[in-house]
């Protein structure tokens, strides 16, 4: 008898089975990873922009908004972008500081 090399149907379709099983259970876990690290990237970049907005407080007038911080070089044109997408709006708070807040939805 002679010894044939390579695997067998059972054991081409058990290890299909594994690597579905493995896939299923990464799955969920990779959209909440996702999810996380977009939450992160938009708190780090609204901390950045505010407090670029308080250098340009402390040497500009009192009021201005993100175009002006574009303008005058104190974010990037992607970051004014983002802030666009993200619907954010710069604005002070009750403790006269500069805060980036999301506009409220329009339905």
């Amino acid at each position: 008898m002679k010894k044939r090399k390579g695997f067998t149907l059972i054991e081409m379709v058990i290890v299909l089975f594994i690597i579905s099983l493995l896939l299923l259970l990464m799955i969920p876990n990779l959209a909440a990873q996702r999810q996380n690290a977009n939450e992160k990237s938009e708190q780090a970049l609204v901390t950045t922009v505010t407090n670029q907005a308080e250098m340009y407080a402390e040497t500009h007038s009192d009021k201005f908004d993100l175009e002006s911080l574009q303008k005058d070089k104190y974010i990037t044109d992607n970051q004014k972008k983002k802030l666009d997408d993200l619907h954010y709006i710069l604005q002070k708070d009750g403790d006269g500081k500069w805060v980036l807040e999301k506009k409220a939805s329009q339905s």
